[in-house]
């Protein structure tokens, strides 16, 4: 799934150029000229991570950073400063507030890739086309295939994602409203219900290589994906 990444930089000919990279890239570039504008965008649907010009119009980027990470909401959202300040204080000003790296301007478009890349495989590993195995399941991004044991697997887009997710974050219990904002998107405003109907279909579809015990159901809790599945009969939604 592209990633959507917000580009908040108030220089025209920079903002373009970077846009022209990340859609070249596969991704889905979001521009804001400025903090507020930036704001709007991020209250409509959380993007992916967020590129942050230091020096804005009206709130600097050090500043809407410590905002967004004094939000319940946004405070995991990945950051990357830019900036043509290359002082080491001011890098470490910048780290300080909160962000995840730190770009000078000016930058290559490799180099910019490598660091939204290497960001996004720490803090949202779900986003990346990095394939993933676990004891005979294997998922691949890229070309959007899954086996069991070998054999092929089919399943819907939805299932897909929801079983990319939790295999890029395994043994860790999440309720429905956490899997509705992460694997549907926050914006998205459906019955929790829905997640049980998709952690049935996906276990549906894992059955054929008798692997829908890694999708475990903690009773008052949530789901998770286990790396070490229980053997027998995995408990419905």
């Amino acid at each position: 799934m592209p990633a959507q990444i917000l580009v908040v930089e108030d220089e025209s000919a920079i903002q373009e150029l970077i846009a022209l990279n990340l859609e070249q890239a596969g991704q889905t570039p979001i521009l804001a000229g400025s903090a507020e504008e930036a704001w709007t965008c991020i209250q409509t649907a959380l993007p992916d991570l967020v590129l942050l010009d230091w020096m804005l119009p009206g709130q600097s980027g050090v500043d809407f950073a410590r905002r967004l990470r004094a939000e319940p909401r946004t405070r995991l959202l990945p950051i990357i400063m830019l900036t043509a300040r290359g002082e080491e204080d001011d890098k470490l000003r910048g780290l300080d507030t909160g962000a995840d790296d730190y770009i000078t301007k000016p930058f290559s478009t490799k180099e910019l890739q490598a660091r939204i890349k290497a960001v996004l495989r720490r803090r949202a590993p779900e986003i990346t086309d990095d394939a993933i195995e676990y004891n005979g399941l294997n998922l691949d991004p890229a070309s959007h295939r899954v086996t069991g044991k070998g054999k092929g697997l089919e399943m819907g887009p939805t299932e897909f994602r929801l079983l990319h997710f939790f295999m890029t974050h395994p043994e860790r219990v999440y309720s429905r409203t956490q899997l509705l904002d992460h694997v549907w998107g926050d914006h998205v405003f459906i019955e929790e219900r829905t997640v049980d109907v998709h952690i049935r279909r996906l276990r549906a579809a894992l059955e054929p290589a008798r692997l829908e015990a890694f999708v475990q159901t903690v009773r008052g809790a949530g789901h998770r994906f286990s790396k070490a599945p229980w053997r027998g009969r995995t408990p419905s939604p």
